[in-house]
C-alpha cells in the first residue's frame, strides 16, 4: 500500500467518522480533506454546512457530491476571470467525480438516494439513531464521495 493510498484510507474513515458524530453529509466529506488546504475544521464546518441533506434538506444535489465538489475547489480553483483553462478543468473534474459517484450509487439527488419524492423536506434534521443509520445510505454515500475524491487529488 503507498502512502497515497493510505492517506486515503485514513481521510475516508475520518470522514465517516465526522458523519457519526453528526455533521452532515457535506460536512463530512470536506472536513475530512480540509487540512490539506491549510482550512481549519471549523472553517470547513461552516463553508459546508449548507449543503447537508441535499441542499438544507431540498433532497437535491447529495450533501456529500457537494462536499466532494468542495474539496475539488480547492485542488483545482478558477480564481482569475481570464484563466478559462482552470475553470474548464474544474469543471471537468467536477463531472468526472460526479459520474464516479453515479456509477457506484445509482444517483447523485438525495431525494433518489432516499427513495423520497422529489420535494423539499421539513427543514428540522433528522434524529440521529440506530434506526436512521439503517434507513439511509448516508453513511455510504460518505464514504463513497471521500474515496472517490481522494483518488482525484492524491
Amino acid at each position: 500500500m503507498n502512502e497515497d493510498t493510505e492517506d486515503i484510507d485514513i481521510r475516508v474513515k475520518r470522514a465517516v467518522e465526522i458523519f457519526e458524530q453528526g455533521y452532515n453529509c457535506s460536512q463530512a466529506v470536506f472536513m475530512a480533506y480540509a487540512d490539506k488546504y491549510g482550512i481549519d475544521t471549523e472553517t470547513a464546518s461552516k463553508l459546508a454546512t449548507s449543503f447537508g441533506g441535499g441542499m438544507g434538506r431540498l433532497r437535491e444535489v447529495c450533501g456529500a457530491v457537494s462536499g466532494m465538489f468542495l474539496v475539488l475547489g480547492m485542488e483545482y480553483p478558477f480564481t482569475d476571470t481570464k484563466d478559462k483553462a482552470s475553470k474548464n478543468l474544474n469543471y471537468k473534474m467536477v463531472q468526472k467525480a460526479a459520474n464516479a459517484f453515479k456509477t457506484e450509487m445509482g444517483s447523485y439527488i438525495c431525494a433518489d438516494l432516499l427513495k423520497l419524492k422529489h420535494q423539499p423536506q421539513n427543514p428540522e434534521s433528522s434524529e440521529r439513531n440506530e434506526a436512521y443509520y439503517k434507513s439511509r445510505p448516508c453513511t455510504r454515500c460518505v464514504k463513497v464521495a471521500a474515496e472517490i475524491v481522494g483518488k482525484e487529488i492524491f
